[in-house]
């Protein structure tokens, strides 16, 4: 099933967009920003992008020639002027659709830009698609192996270290500033997810999925309160301002 990210900040037309390829056999990830749609692109991996020009955060054309090394893009626009057209074709967008448009004419347009990319994957090798990873999938798969036939396997010692933390993921053992700080399975996990990661920003679904294991299918305030009892137990060691929240985006070490 093709995956495509839709970054439009109009929710209506986001909404009816997903909701028409969806209903055309593909899978679609939303996002309402330039800001967003960046960080969702570099945590999961799509097919293509349906990309927005005027946009909050981070402007469509900045965006172009970075998705553009990687997959094909389709730029939906209200900008019908030649110039904005050359621009952004020139920066390395396949194709270029004014707003208004007929839902049929972007599926077919769609199409062909997936069918183009088939045809120019058959001729590399199949060691060169098996290099094709994200890092979303790295993550998963050495979560996958920490825990597979645990009871047989030898692990390496690993220990992570941010300033004044120590995580050691065998053992599940959490200090700060050498005392033992008591969390939960989620709460280290998330932890383990941040200190691995110091400088990126994670969004909670990001982390629901990587601490829960399972798909986040729904906005709630489960990340909130699990970060909130992390700071809490880490104030005693003065600690807890270590993990950031950046607002209208998720958390990530400070």
């Amino acid at each position: 099933m093709p995956k495509i990210l839709i970054i439009e900040d109009d929710a209506q037309n986001n909404q009816m967009i997903q909701d028409y390829l969806e209903g055309h056999g593909y899978s679609c990830m939303q996002a309402y920003s330039g800001s967003e749609g960046k960080l969702l692109f570099s945590m999961e991996e799509f097919d293509l992008v349906l990309l927005d020009l005027m946009l909050p955060g981070i402007a469509g054309e900045e965006l172009v020639a970075l998705f553009a090394e990687k997959l094909p893009v389709i730029v939906l626009s209200a900008k019908s002027r030649l110039d904005s057209k050359v621009e952004v074709l020139s920066a390395g967008a396949e194709d270029y659709i004014c707003k208004p448009f007929d839902l049929p004419e972007l599926l077919v347009r769609i199409q062909v830009q997936l069918r183009r990319r088939d045809r120019q994957r058959e001729n590399f090798t199949a060691s060169g698609l098996n290099q094709e990873n994200t890092e979303k999938k790295q993550l998963v798969r050495e979560k996958e192996e920490k825990t597979e036939n645990a009871e047989n396997l030898e692990y390496l010692q690993r220990v992570y270290t941010y300033k004044s933390w120590t995580l050691n993921p065998d053992t599940q053992e959490m200090t700060a500033k050498g005392e033992l700080v008591e969390l939960t399975r989620h709460e280290f996990l998330i932890l383990e997810l941040l200190i691995r990661n110091p400088k990126r920003v994670f969004t909670k679904q990001m982390i629901y999925e990587y601490a829960w294991g399972e798909e986040y299918l729904a906005e709630d305030k489960t990340i909130n309160v699990h970060i909130s009892n992390i700071r809490a137990k880490l104030k005693r060691s003065g600690t807890d301002t270590y993990i950031q929240t950046v607002w209208g985006m998720g958390f990530k070490l400070s």
